[in-house]
């Protein structure tokens, strides 16, 4: 059945993790505000794990290794014993699709295997986009490099005739620095779509705005070394203002949070941290609206659905450049600074910390209204419809 006659173009999707799941953060989210925003032309089937990231149990909210309709997508949990190539390539062959969807370069279980399926399973003659997901920023590509370079080297064959989606021009030219064999017009620039901003200003109920002498941080991610939190920390140890940093998010490098403690422990007496825990996904909002400033010197991001997230609840941000969240400071948003000069985040706490309450609060009214305006974009998810329209329009890889 072709996508004409289903009216709407079925996308069969490949992910390592999906709602009711949170712990991977961003891809996931991307994928849950697509099928959200695009279902009036497009269907998504998501194939992903039955369970969230680092759990060794499976969701007890879904069933296994069947289709289930779950919000505005159909998702395939599937478990750990059926993620053979075999079994990927049935699921594809069995499910009427026109597009197929990975959203990472370097997963072997949801992007090889795939697409190992396809070449010597035949499981689909369809056309195949891959979204890297922030996979090529420098940042990301320092870490473990040598086998990354060597997984590039070793697979680069399967990618061929494979459409790229980039969420911005940086991401683009990364892709294209990092895979020299990938063609400039087998990419296609579509930004990631963020959650609707809220109709109002939501304030925490339980929010007491910092004094004229101190600041509320909030640092919410992953706790890996891509997130930066070890740098975030020695930051603040150059900071003389009293700052409290509170920080959430899932200890996925336990080994990583080792040296992030022996850093907090040697702080200076006007700076106070807290580990908070995980945020589940209803609460992140509330949670960054008691707070001053999101704190985020990240090594690189495709997107940064927390950077969404912060502004849309009044909550200015403080980032590396090594997101597409640039010239903040213009924007009245936050500030963006490079990585290679940390006494210029500490600058700016030192300033924002300066600032009297009074200000503060009407900064973040102001910041709520610019949100609500970037975020409110129709031109994105536009630019989302024309990337799976343009590639069907072309044809098979």
């Amino acid at each position: 059945m072709g996508p004409v006659s289903r009216k709407k173009v079925r996308i069969l999707t490949f992910v390592s993790y999906y709602l009711p799941g949170y712990k991977a953060g961003g891809p996931l989210r991307t994928l849950a505000n697509m099928a959200e925003n695009l279902g009036d032309s497009f269907e998504f089937w998501i194939v992903t794990r039955d369970r969230d990231q680092g759990e060794s149990q499976a969701f007890d909210s879904v069933c296994i290794n069947q289709w289930q309709e779950i919000a505005n997508a159909h998702v395939y949990y599937i478990s750990p014993e059926r993620c053979g190539i075999q079994n990927i390539a049935e699921i594809i062959s069995s499910t009427d699709h026109d597009l197929i969807y990975l959203n990472s370069f370097f997963d072997p279980t949801f992007t090889l295997k795939p697409l190992l399926a396809l070449k010597f399973l035949l499981a689909s003659y369809k056309p195949i986009i891959l979204a890297p997901r922030g996979e090529f920023s420098e940042g990301a590509l320092i870490i473990k490099p040598f086998k990354k370079k060597l997984y590039i080297k070793l697979i680069s064959r399967f990618y061929k005739g494979v459409k790229f989606q980039v969420s911005s021009n940086y991401e683009k030219s990364d892709t294209l620095r990092t895979l020299p064999w990938l063609q400039e017009k087998d990419t296609y620039i579509a930004i990631d779509l963020a959650e609707k901003p809220t109709a109002t200003l939501p304030m925490s109920t339980t929010r007491t705005f910092s004094t004229e002498q101190s600041i509320r941080l909030i640092f919410l991610s992953r706790i890996c070394k891509m997130k930066n939190l070890d740098y975030a920390l020695s930051v603040l140890s150059k900071v003389t203002s009293q700052i409290c940093l509170d920080i959430y998010g899932p200890q996925e490098e336990p080994d990583y949070w080792s040296e992030c403690e022996v850093l907090i422990r040697d702080l200076p007496a006007n700076i106070q941290v807290n580990y908070c825990g995980n945020v589940m996904p209803e609460h992140v909002k509330p949670t960054f609206a008691a707070y001053d400033l999101f704190f985020f010197p990240t090594k690189g991001e495709n997107y940064g659905h927390v950077i969404a997230e912060s502004i849309s609840v009044g909550t200015p941000v403080l980032l590396s450049d090594q997101t597409p969240w640039r010239d903040l400071e213009n924007e009245g948003l936050g500030w963006d600074y490079p990585l290679d000069d940390p006494l210029q985040f500490a600058r700016a706490i030192e300033r924002f910390a300066s600032i009297p309450v009074e200000e503060r609060k009407l900064r973040r009214d102001l910041v709520y209204k610019k949100a609500v305006e970037k975020l409110s974009d129709q031109s994105a998810i536009e630019s989302n419809k024309q990337l799976f329209l343009s590639v069907l329009k072309n044809g098979k890889p």
